[in-house]
């Protein structure tokens, strides 16, 4: 069975080897990561097997646009290799967004596939009148309104907001029992 929980600080080096795993070192190269970098996340959140084992991950980042609107940018989605398939990361992604809809956030924003991220309701060309830090295919900038009309509220750059992160980095090297393989 796979708890989905609140992220804990004793996650972070298994975090982190997940997603130097699943994205190498070009994650921070990102023009969403322009996004994330010196901010702590609004909303984090870990799965975790039933021998707690970090297995997956999800966050969400506040951004605001030229005039004040804010959303929420999601991302990265990670789950670990041997467990993909298994619905983790849908399951990660509908408790992300049923906790952002819950504080009251209006919209999420995410650079995505939509084949994959359209089943929680996110589209393409919601986002015509907003740009990112960087270059972006725009056909995977994507977005979903968690309260009706947020999204075209939005307009201009995007740029990060919320509370400063304090400077701290975290890198680790992979855990052996991090990697997962299908039996």
């Amino acid at each position: 069975m796979i708890a989905i929980v609140d992220e804990a600080p004793d996650h972070t080096g298994a975090r982190e080897a997940l997603l130097d795993l699943s994205f190498g070192e070009e994650r921070f190269t990102k023009t969403s990561e322009r996004l994330r970098e010196g901010r702590l996340p609004v909303l984090a959140f870990a799965a975790l097997d039933d021998a707690g084992t970090f297995v997956g991950t999800v966050r969400l980042w506040s951004v605001t646009d030229r005039n004040g609107a804010e959303s929420l940018l999601l991302g990265p989605l990670a789950v670990a290799p041997g467990l993909r398939g298994a619905r983790i990361g849908d399951r990660l992604m509908r408790h992300a967004l049923t906790q952002a809809a819950m504080y009251g956030h209006g919209s999420v924003i995410l650079v995505g596939d939509l084949g994959y991220y359209a089943r929680f309701g996110f589209s393409s060309g919601l986002l015509d009148k907003v740009t990112l830090p960087g270059p972006v295919a725009h056909a995977r900038f994507l977005g979903v309104d968690l309260v009706p009309g947020q999204l075209a509220m939005l307009e201009g750059a995007l740029a990060a907001c919320g509370e400063p992160s304090g400077g701290a980095t975290y890198r680790a090297s992979i855990p052996e029992d991090l990697i997962v393989t299908s039996a």
